[in-house]
């Protein structure tokens, strides 16, 4: 996949706009421009140009213009990637388009892959590869958190903390190593106890950032909310009204919904990810079995469940209800919010008596709603809202996305916690540095200080779009 000193091309915009751009970097980008590019001043020589120079013109095969155009130059190290780039602004048109890559890789440019130009702008040192994967997650982002988020990691926040934290540890590393090259004179010259307090902050600020793992999860992906309950008490109602659209089929007849009926919204800038599950009960259908199994498993998988009763029921099955859902839930400790649905059928005093006599356990909520008249859907929102953690939503400290970030710094954590108990064991310096080492080397892994093998780069970059 790595083709440093060839030039690459490619659409840089989707198609359907009305103006395209396509992307050249490398060596020979402006060369290669120059031969199909006829600039409106014939005077005016492409290869001359500064960088940061736009200049109008036409593009041709031979005598045939294909569009009219503007070219942008960009001087190495001065670009995206860090090499001579061009950027050609032309017509929207997919025949356009298509022509001018036909003419570049006729000049002798190729095809850009997924993620090419970022992996190039990471090997000429414009960014990290924290940052790179930065670049990813903010072409993805489609809520106002997501977009933070990315915003945030991809101008260096988070890879500004990994590099302070690792050139503390390589600083000690090396006055520890120093030591055991003068094992025989018996001298020290790492100091114990400032070495533990760095150690110590460094595992607390691991600690932290992968404690901030679930939050950025879900906001990179959206936080997966089941709608649950007894058959007929308003799931589908409700997910329609949440939803503004009739997406969920809603029958007086129990058993209705027998899959998964997913969609999105987004509330305060956060994606909450709905699924309507099959209602839950004893069943001798075979198929209504099947989604009563699926919901299950997405009950397994899911950060909040709506567990829905309505205003007919009694309160102890109710009760009942909820006490077998907190003996089923997953370890990971799903948010529960009991919603009492059809107030519309009910008066002000039989809701006085649910609310009075129905048991909830810490961190639970209760809520009356009518999804039949939309009703109470606003108290809803806001208590899926209260999920998130706003005060680290809010600020700027770096929250962990990616997969691969997290299972390096826990690995970093494990070797620090070695590190924090060989100081306060007394063993032998070589031990130590040993862990040292292994935690320099996995947040070297984040910010790719120690990426050697082409083989991760490629899976970091081939979901990336072509043309970025």
């Amino acid at each position: 996949m790595i083709r440093k000193d060839d030039t690459i091309c490619a659409p840089a915009t989707s198609p359907g706009g009305a103006i395209a751009i396509i992307r050249l970097s490398g060596a020979a980008s402006i060369e290669i421009c120059k031969r199909i590019f006829f600039p409106s001043d014939p005077v005016l020589n492409l290869l001359q140009q500064k960088g940061n120079t736009i200049i109008h013109g036409t593009i041709r095969e031979g005598s045939s213009i294909i569009d009219e155009v503007l070219v942008a130059i960009f001087r190495s190290p001065h670009s995206y990637t860090g090499e001579d780039s061009v950027e050609i602004s032309c017509h929207g048109s997919p025949y356009i388009t298509s022509r001018i890559m036909k003419l570049l890789i006729n000049e002798g440019a190729l095809p850009a892959r997924p993620g090419e130009f970022t992996m190039r702008a990471f090997f000429n040192g414009k960014m990290d590869l924290a940052q790179s994967e930065a670049v990813a997650d903010l072409v993805a982002s489609h809520t106002s958190a997501a977009h933070r988020v990315a915003i945030n990691q991809m101008r260096g926040g988070f890879s500004k903390e990994i590099l302070n934290l690792r050139s503390e540890l390589l600083r000690f590393a090396s006055l520890i190593e120093l030591e055991l090259d003068f094992g025989e004179e018996d001298v020290q010259f790492a100091d114990r106890i400032q070495l533990r307090s760095i150690v110590s902050k460094a595992r607390n600020m691991s600690e932290d950032l992968l404690s901030s793992f679930s939050l950025g999860n879900a906001i990179k992906n959206g936080i997966p909310v089941v709608i649950t309950g007894k058959p007929n008490s308003g799931k589908s109602t409700l997910l329609n009204a949440l939803l503004n659209e009739d997406r969920a089929i809603v029958s007086d007849v129990p058993g209705t919904t027998r899959d998964t009926i997913e969609d999105v919204i987004v509330i305060n800038g956060v994606e909450y990810r709905f699924i309507d599950t099959a209602g839950l009960r004893d069943t001798s259908d075979v198929v209504e079995n099947l989604g009563i199994l699926r919901t299950r498993e997405k009950i397994e998988k899911a950060s909040v469940v709506l567990l829905i009763d309505d205003v007919l029921d009694e309160v102890t099955l109710i009760n009942q209800r909820a006490e077998e859902f907190r003996k089923t839930k997953s370890s990971g400790g799903q948010q529960l919010i009991l919603i009492i649905n059809k107030t519309d059928l009910s008066d002000r005093e039989q809701i006085e008596k649910f609310r009075k006599n129905i048991i909830l356990k810490e961190s639970e909520s209760l809520l009356f709603i009518s999804a039949k008249e939309k009703k109470g859907l606003g108290k809803l929102r806001s208590a899926l809202s209260e999920v998130v953690d706003r005060k680290m939503l809010a600020s700027d400290n770096p929250v962990i996305t990616n997969m691969r970030h997290y299972d390096s710094l826990r690995k970093v954590s494990e070797s620090l916690e070695r590190v924090i108990s060989g100081l306060d064991e007394n063993i032998a310096e070589d031990l130590i540095a040993i862990d040292i080492r292994h935690a320099i080397h996995y947040l070297g892994e984040i910010t790719g200080s120690v990426i050697t093998s082409d083989e991760i780069l490629e899976n970091i970059f081939k979901n990336f779009c072509i043309g970025k």
